[in-house]
C-alpha cells in the first residue's frame, strides 16, 4: 500500500488540528486509566503538534455507550492521564460539537490542547452521520489520523472529518502502515504465521488469507478445537464452536491445495473437576469430563521446531488460556525463544500486546501493532476506509 501523507508535512503553526486519537483504554476500579499504553504511542505525534505550534483537539471514544450519554465511559480520566503525560492540562469539552466546544477551540493558544468528550456519546459518530462529521470537522482547520484501531470502520470521525478537511496520517499510523506492509506485501521466507484465541468463524477469513502466502500456519487455542473435532478426536468437556465442521474441512482441503502447512496440537493441557492439578494429555487420550485450557509441551516442542527456521512470524492471539498463570506457559514457551533470532516479528490483533507484555515476550517482536480488527483486516489485504480516505505521500 503507498504510503500516506504525513503529519510532518502539515502546515500547524497557529491552526486548529482535529487529531483522531484511540484513547479506548482499560480503566480501573477507581476509575483511573488502569493501561496507558495506547495514550503513551500517540505522544510522539502529539508532542511533534505542540512543538509545531499546533492548536490541538483531540477527537476519540471510549467503550461503548450506545448513542447515549453515560458517565462510566466519560473521557475525563484519559484527559487527565495526557495532562500529566504532557506536563500540561486538557481541558474536556463535554457538549462535543456545542457551544462550549466552539468557544474551548476557538480559544486555544499555540501548543495547546483540548479533548472533546468520547464521541460514541453521539448515535452520529457510528453512523457516519454527515451532519455530525461536519459539526466535527468545524471545529478544525486539519485532520491527522492518529487512531489506527479504528480505520476499518467507517465512522463520522475516522471517514467523514478527513473528506472535509487537509488530512495527514500521524506518526503511528504511519509507521503501522509501512510494518503492517511488510507483511502483507513481501514477508521473507519462510513465513509462519501462529494463532490463537477463540471464535473461528471470526478468524476464518484471516486464516484464509494466509493460504499460498504462508509457509506455516500454526494454530492454537480455543481456536484450534473445531479443526481437532473435525479431524475425529474428541475433546472430553470442552466447548467446541458448534456448525463449522464442513468450513473447517474446506479449509483443510484448500490449505493442502495452496501448499500452506497447517500444524495443529498434538497434545493438550487439560483440567478436571475437583480441583486436581492440570495435565498434559494426548489427544486421544483426552478424559470425558476434562476440558482443555493450553497446548502441551509436545506442541510447544513442534510449534518451536517451525519457528526455529522461520524469518517473518506473525503472531495473533494467545495459544491457551494465558489470563491464567496455570495455563499461560504454551504461549510463553512458543514465542519467548524468538526473542534475538533474526527475522522480521509482528504481533497484532486484540489483546496480543497487552499479553504479549503480561508474559515477558514482548522482545520477541520487533514490531507490536496498537490495532485489533484494523490490523487483522489490514494484514488480510482489505481496504480500510479511514486509510483509503487520507491521500497518498
Amino acid at each position: 500500500m503507498a504510503a500516506k501523507r504525513g503529519v510532518a508535512d502539515a502546515p500547524v503553526k497557529g491552526r486548529r488540528v482535529l487529531v483522531r486519537v484511540d484513547f479506548n483504554v482499560p480503566l480501573g476500579p477507581d476509575g483511573s486509566v488502569a493501561d496507558d499504553a495506547r495514550i503513551v504511542e500517540a505522544l510522539p505525534t502529539l508532542q511533534h503538534l505542540r512543538a509545531a505550534g499546533a492548536r490541538t483537539i483531540l477527537l476519540s471514544h471510549l467503550g461503548r455507550p450506545g448513542g447515549r450519554r453515560d458517565p462510566k465511559f466519560s473521557l475525563r480520566p484519559v484527559a487527565r492521564r495526557l495532562g500529566s503525560l504532557l506536563g500540561a492540562p486538557v481541558p474536556i469539552a463535554e457538549d462535543i460539537v456545542g457551544i462550549r466546544a466552539i468557544d474551548l477551540s476557538a480559544r486555544l493558544g499555540n501548543g495547546e490542547f483540548l479533548m472533546l468528550e468520547n464521541l460514541r456519546f453521539v448515535p452520529g459518530e457510528e453512523a457516519n452521520d454527515p451532519a455530525f462529521a461536519a459539526q466535527l470537522a468545524q471545529l478544525g482547520e486539519l485532520f491527522v489520523e492518529e487512531a489506527f484501531g479504528t480505520v476499518h470502520r467507517a465512522h463520522a470521525s475516522t471517514v467523514g472529518v478527513p473528506k472535509r478537511l487537509p488530512s495527514f496520517a500521524g506518526l503511528l499510523v504511519a509507521r503501522e502502515v509501512r510494518e503492517l506492509s511488510r507483511l502483507r506485501e513481501r514477508p521473507d521466507p519462510p513465513y509462519a504465521v501462529v494463532v490463537g484465541g477463540a471464535k473461528v468463524a471470526d478468524k476464518l477469513p484471516l486464516l484464509e488469507s494466509f493460504l499460498g502466502r504462508a509457509d506455516a500456519l500454526l494454530i492454537g487455542g480455543a481456536l484450534a478445537h473445531p479443526f481437532l473435532v473435525a479431524q475425529g478426536f474428541r475433546l472430553g468437556a470442552t466447548p467446541v464452536e458448534p456448525g463449522l465442521e464442513g468450513s473447517v474441512r474446506s479449509f483443510l482441503d484448500a490449505a493442502k491445495e495452496s501448499g500452506t502447512r497447517v500444524v495443529l496440537p498434538s497434545d493438550l493441557v487439560v483440567e478436571r473437576p475437583g480441583g486436581g492439578p492440570p495435565v498434559a494429555v494426548a489427544l486421544d487420550a483426552v478424559p470425558p469430563d476434562a476440558v482443555s485450557q493450553d497446548i502441551g509441551p509436545a506442541t510447544v516442542t513442534a510449534f518451536g521446531r517451525t519457528l526455529a527456521d522461520a524469518r517473518t512470524v506473525f503472531w495473533n492471539g494467545p495459544l491457551g488460556r494465558a489470563e491464567d498463570p496455570r495455563f499461560a506457559s504454551g504461549t510463553r514457551d512458543v514465542l519467548a525463544p524468538l526473542a534475538g533470532r533474526p527475522g522480521y516479528r509482528v504481533a497484532a490483533g486484540g489483546d496480543s500486546g497487552r499479553v504479549a507484555r503480561e508474559l515477558g515476550v514482548a522482545a520477541a517482536f520487533q514490531f507490536i501493532s496498537t490495532g485489533g480488527g484494523a490490523s487483522l483486516e489490514y494484514v488480510q489485504g482489505v481496504e480500510l476506509p479511514g486509510l483509503a480516505v487520507l491521500p497518498d505521500a
